[in-house]
């Protein structure tokens, strides 16, 4: 069957029922394979890679009113979630509380109250701001899962990194949300997680690194720091270090298998160690458990600095 093309404008992303009939798109062309119907007078094109925003698009453009919250704005945001979060697909859609919950399939709907500055349009969506999304998870999420989506929030990386980054949000931001709505529901879980909320974590594995060392009496490892070479050149990055005994921690997960990947590694691992630095490599099972092995690899390096010190070698 040959499909007539549709017009670009609706090649980028979702879009609504009456949106393609302005265009001059049937209905009956609306109902054919190439178009998802995910939920009533909404159409996603089957091929492309429309952005994440594309993609939602249209379940705010449906009317003036809808939000896109929770899950569906961390999506946007690109906050790090939990792993069965990130597996319910399901759309969070929200109005004011003096309006009708959104109803329809594949969404989950929501009456929220809002204050100014709580909802912006990104890339062409109403979504909630960064931090409004993160307090919004607060009555979902355990405090450590809170903790890394918050940490996806304000990690930055400064003109020294190879690839700086700007926050989201800072964390004065996520005070003040917290304080603007003091009886919402998971209040209790942001006030724990906050105090624990760190700058330079780009993923929840870091942020699950971090927090398991801190807990314990070696003490919460440096995020952001930077390893110089004798003319003061930025030549390692490490996900955390203890600078003191410099001592590197670097999470490598499963896209360090890949032979390009690896092999930067190995380079990594020969200049870190040039500069007089020990490198520990830290991999997902050694998180697992209730006495994660990693503490274990940390005490052996600080152990054996301490032997060689004290016998002077």
């Amino acid at each position: 069957m040959c499909l007539s093309r549709l017009p670009q404008d609706l090649l980028a992303g979702s879009f609504t029922s009456s949106h393609a009939q302005a265009y001059g798109v049937s209905r009956k062309r609306q109902r054919q394979p190439d178009l998802a119907t995910p939920s009533r007078g909404i159409r996603v094109p089957l091929e492309g890679e429309a952005t994440m925003c594309a993609n939602l698009r249209a379940y705010t453009a449906m009317d003036d009113a809808s939000t896109l919250t929770h899950h569906s704005g961390a999506r946007i945001w690109g906050y790090s979630l939990p792993g069965w979060m990130q597996e319910d697909w399901r759309i969070h859609v929200a109005r004011d509380r003096g309006d009708s919950k959104p109803r329809r399939r594949n969404v989950v709907g929501h009456r929220l109250t809002f204050k100014p500055g709580e909802v912006v349009v990104h890339e062409g969506v109403r979504v909630t701001s960064p931090a409004r999304t993160w307090l919004d998870l607060a009555n979902l999420l355990s405090v450590d899962e809170l903790i890394a989506a918050g940490d996806s929030a304000v990690v930055s990386h400064g003109p020294d990194f190879p690839k700086p980054r700007s926050p989201l949000a800072m964390t004065e931001d996520l005070r003040r949300i917290i304080a603007a709505h003091p009886g919402m529901r998971g209040m209790k879980t942001a006030r724990l997680a906050l105090p624990e909320i760190r700058v330079g974590a780009d993923s929840p594995q870091e942020t699950r690194m971090r927090l398991v060392l801190a807990r314990t009496k070696l003490g919460e490892p440096v995020l952001n720091h930077v390893i110089r070479n004798s003319w003061g050149q930025s030549a390692v990055w490490p996900d955390a270090a203890y600078p003191e005994h410099r001592l590197a921690l670097q999470y490598d997960g499963s896209h360090h298998s890949d032979p390009d990947q690896a092999a930067r590694d190995r380079r990594r691992k020969e200049t870190t160690e040039r500069l007089g630095w020990t490198e520990i490599r830290i991999f997902k099972d050694d998180l697992d458990g209730d006495k994660p092995f990693v503490l274990e690899k940390v005490r052996a390096v600080l152990d054996g600095q301490l032997r060689r010190r004290a016998s002077g070698t």
